[in-house]
């Protein structure tokens, strides 16, 4: 972890082990990559708080301040077990909870306390904001030089648009995802789960992580200035590309991928099939295990190109194959003869996957308070000699206003009694 004063270390191992004491922690032997790591989350709903839960899962201490008596709006988002949100808990779990109202004069020094003894800072407010409560980085970084400051907005901190609010659905439309997803002659179509805010999140988490290391040589922090749009329109890659390069406009053309075919969803007789054909190898062996090696060698579909201008009549000819197999007749069929192919999986299938949910863990069980035993998604990261997974159930709003302010800030029973009563936390 970066280098902190021995005040700093003293102050976070002792929180460290009052936590461990109270069951909260994992063991001291599971530890993850990221031990050390001081996050002050403030952010809500979706990109901010996955960016918190990654680093919190590679074993950051992160944590999550909320408003008090209202928390983090995804608190009032469904699904819902036992009146509480499992949309809360999957994002914020391993994490740690207090309440602060930001807003409060004596809030704002008690957050200034905590910067002086945390590494990282993350929010999601619309851009302003922070600054209007005194507390942007300008100033953090004059509290602690050493403060890494990520935010995550619809547009980011700079430009004509900077200071509009932004979603997941305005990432995706002005990032250029929704005008090429869908089918020809149809609607710009949303992407099923918010890719946006997760987009956001990830590169939150990346520019975070290379600030770490910066901090680590120079003991400087850094502003990490993250746009949900910005997220998005990098995620383009190739479509982006085929305009610049030739002008054409890339338009909504289902599942098919426009630089290459056979790489489509195809009927099979209980439900759909991707066969990913990419290169003449594999357009050879999907050929043959159609039994019809003829047409590897059909002037029509002999090159890569050929195969594209004709994808019309040649799905035709694979639809016809795979209607009469199922799913996981084609999946064995072509796998076993090493052309990818896979399964269209509905989300049933998906946490029942042997490779996916068991080989791989990635619908993890974590205990959360008020709800019991639950299951939630995990983050792709595997380490090999440490690990990154969920390591307790997300925090009740201020659940551990006592241990944190307490052992962090000194504040004995007296003084927290105070500031409850007076709406500070």
């Amino acid at each position: 972890p970066p280098p902190v004063s021995p005040p700093e270390r003293w102050v976070h191992s002792k929180c460290v082990i009052m936590m461990m004491k109270r069951k909260v922690f994992i063991m001291e032997q599971e530890k993850g990559l990221l031990e050390g790591v001081v996050v002050l989350d403030l952010t809500r709903v979706l990109a901010g708080p996955y960016c918190g839960a990654l680093m919190a899962d590679m074993g950051a201490t992160v944590i999550k301040v909320e408003q008090p008596g209202k928390g983090d709006d995804s608190r009032s988002m469904g699904p819902f077990v036992n009146e509480q949100s499992v949309y809360y808990a999957n994002f914020n779990r391993s994490k740690l909870g207090v309440t602060l109202n930001l807003k409060d004069p004596e809030a704002k020094e008690i957050f200034k306390e905590m910067v002086k003894k945390a590494d990282v800072v993350i929010e999601n407010y619309r851009p302003g904001t922070m600054e209007k409560l005194g507390l942007g980085y300008d100033v953090l970084k004059e509290i602690n030089p050493g403060i890494i400051y990520g935010a995550c907005s619809g547009f980011g901190h700079t430009g004509p648009y900077s200071k509009r609010a932004g979603y997941d659905i305005v990432g995706q439309a002005m990032g250029g995802l929704m005008s090429t997803t869908g089918w020809p002659g149809g609607p710009a179509t949303r992407c099923g789960t918010p890719m946006g805010d997760v987009l956001g999140g990830l590169n939150l988490t990346v520019g975070v992580l290379a600030a770490l290391v910066n901090k680590q040589k120079t003991g400087l922090g850094e502003k990490v200035d993250v746009a949900l749009v910005d997220s998005v329109a990098s995620a383009m890659e190739n479509i982006t590309m085929i305009y610049q390069s030739t002008g054409r406009i890339p338009q909504r053309i289902g599942n098919r991928y426009e630089s290459t075919y056979p790489y489509d969803v195809f009927p099979a007789k209980d439900g759909d099939v991707v066969i990913a054909a990419g290169n003449a190898k594999l357009w050879k062996i999907l050929c043959s295990v159609m039994g019809k090696p003829e047409l590897a060698d059909d002037p029509k579909f002999v090159g890569i190109q050929e195969r594209i201008a004709n994808h019309e009549e040649l799905r035709a000819i694979i639809c016809d194959w795979t209607k009469d197999y199922t799913i996981d007749e084609i999946d064995k069929m072509l796998n076993d003869a090493g052309c990818p192919a896979c399964p269209v999986n509905t989300i049933d299938r998906l946490v029942k996957d042997p490779q996916i949910a068991g080989a791989r863990g990635m619908f993890p069980e974590i205990d959360q308070p008020g709800m019991g035993k639950l299951q939630i998604t995990a983050m792709a990261q595997k380490l090999t000699r440490t690990k990154s997974c969920p390591r307790k159930g997300a925090p009740l709003l201020g659940e551990d206003n006592a241990a944190i302010y307490g052992e962090m800030l000194g504040f004995d029973e007296a003084k927290l009694a105070e500031l409850k009563e007076k709406g500070v936390i």
